[in-house]
């Protein structure tokens, strides 16, 4: 069986900088070349953490046209073109996958829902058209639908779909996703705070949005994870879990967002319907960012 995989490790859930301007690519491109030299296995451009929802279709090909031009292949560029609109989805990971994608992230169909079989048919019909690999993404806290094991080992054959990003939350299925899987398709966790449980039951790796922040030192926990030192990546995992409950205290990437421009990587701007991040859980947070050395 030939390898699917796009990456293994972590992949950057990129914010996307932004003023009441609009998309500030100067500090986009800076974030970029920050994320590879610190090591990432990969960056995730335009989806939820990067306020992909909010993007004018205009503005998210400039996004990822400009990402993966500016990475120029030093990683992976996995482009979010998920939709509860299965046409739209289908021309968004078409002109991903001409643009050069490595990979895209397609999320579940919101609203709308799906029964299992309606998941299985859309993610097929969508990994027929695109020639990019396509990663599932389910994460039902925002999707009010999710993705059964069984229904995993049924999409697992697909030689154009390659990954999951499994934000359910519940390790005993994804433990038996895992086992019915057999190394059919790569497992990847979408909450920073499982990430080295799941690649303890055998996941490659995370999409991850603490990585924003600690580039470098989840890029090691995953390492270290991937050569089978489960202690001390459990360390790591157990050192960072305050701060990565503190970037989930409210809805992601609200808070994400407040500790970059912190970090003086960006403004500290998103979209409606988010708001600011409130003072109270933004002192706390940056509190743990000074435990952390991030900011003075």
């Amino acid at each position: 069986m030939k390898n699917k995989s796009i990456f293994q490790g972590v992949a950057t859930a990129l914010v996307t900088p932004t003023t009441a301007q609009g998309v500030d690519y100067e500090a986009l491109g800076r974030l970029l070349d920050w994320q590879v030299a610190e090591g990432v296995n990969g960056l995730v451009i335009a989806g939820t953490t990067g306020e992909g929802s909010t993007l004018s279709e205009e503005e998210k090909k400039s996004v990822i046209s400009y990402s993966i031009e500016k990475v120029a292949g030093r990683v992976p560029v996995i482009a979010g073109t998920g939709s509860n609109n299965t046409e739209h989805c289908i021309e968004m990971s078409r002109w991903a996958s001409a643009e050069g994608a490595d990979g895209l992230l397609v999320v579940t169909p919101y609203y709308n829902k799906s029964t299992q079989a309606g998941l299985v048919k859309m993610y097929e019909t969508i990994a027929d058209a695109a020639t990019a690999p396509l990663i599932v993404y389910n994460v039902p806290s925002r999707t009010g639908v999710s993705i059964a094991p069984e229904t995993y080992a049924r999409m697992a054959d697909h030689g154009n779909i390659s990954a999951i990003k499994e934000a359910n939350g519940d390790i005993s299925a994804i433990a038996e996703t895992i086992r019915l899987l057999e190394g059919r398709m790569d497992v990847l966790s979408g909450n920073d705070d499982q990430t080295v449980a799941m690649m303890s039951l055998g996941a490659k790796g995370v999409i991850s949005v603490l990585s924003n922040i600690m580039p470098k030192a989840t890029a090691e926990m995953c390492s270290l994870a991937l050569k089978g030192d489960f202690s001390a990546a459990a360390s790591m995992q157990l050192k960072f879990l305050p701060l990565i409950h503190a970037l989930f205290c409210e809805v992601n990437p609200i808070p994400v967002k407040a500790a970059m421009a912190a970090m003086g990587w960006c403004e500290d701007y998103v979209r409606l319907p988010l708001v600011n991040m409130t003072e109270g859980n933004k002192t706390k947070m940056l509190d743990l960012m000074r435990a952390q050395n991030l900011i003075a």
